[in-house]
């Protein structure tokens, strides 16, 4: 029986892990008023046909706090890159000048800044969402157990053990957050 509890608990860590994983990614997306490469994580373009990451059309760096530039691989990519970025609807606005795609980062404004708080508050929400589902599939996993022969001491032990768990990760995502929040009100 300990071995099936084991497996549950390593099942639900893995499937929090995922929750805190996928919070990271998101904001890693959400701008703090500094460039970086990552902003244009999520940009396809189109690549003689077929929809392709931008980063591997070209090559992204930032110069510079304020700066985004896009070398592309081929000259013929410029304007598709061009048209790709202000399609992913980012807020930002590319220029190229005939060598590579320049991007201007604009300082954020207050309000922008607060608008970037309430996102990063919706991400953590959904992350805890993921985590609470963890826990309440690792418990119906226990109860299923306890209905086949799972001591209730045992059984306790392990959904405090699920709880536990799901405090620990639940603290990652506030701490998570607390850290990006800070980042984004830093003027």
């Amino acid at each position: 029986m300990q071995e099936e509890i084991d497996f549950i608990l390593d099942t639900a860590k893995e499937s929090m892990d995922k929750s805190i994983k996928h919070l990271e990614n998101a904001l890693s997306k959400i701008r703090a008023g500094k460039a970086s490469p990552a902003m244009l994580d999520g940009v396809m373009v189109d690549y003689y046909g077929s929809q392709t990451p931008l980063n591997q059309v070209s090559n992204v760096n930032t110069p510079d706090a304020r700066t985004i530039s896009i070398q592309p691989w081929e000259k013929a990519m410029l304007e598709p890159i061009e048209r790709a970025i202000i399609n992913a609807n980012l807020g930002l606005n590319p220029q190229n000048n005939g060598e590579l795609v320049m991007i201007n980062v604009p300082p954020l404004t207050e309000e922008r800044r607060k608008d970037l708080v309430k996102k990063v508050k919706a991400e953590s929400e959904d992350a805890k969402v993921g985590i609470r589902n963890a826990r309440k599939e690792a418990n119906d996993e226990i109860k299923k157990l306890e209905k086949d022969g799972l001591s209730e001491d045992l059984s306790k032990d392990a959904e405090e053990e699920v709880q536990k768990l799901t405090n620990q990760y639940s603290d990652k995502v506030d701490s998570e957050v607390d850290r990006k929040e800070k980042d984004i009100m830093t003027v």
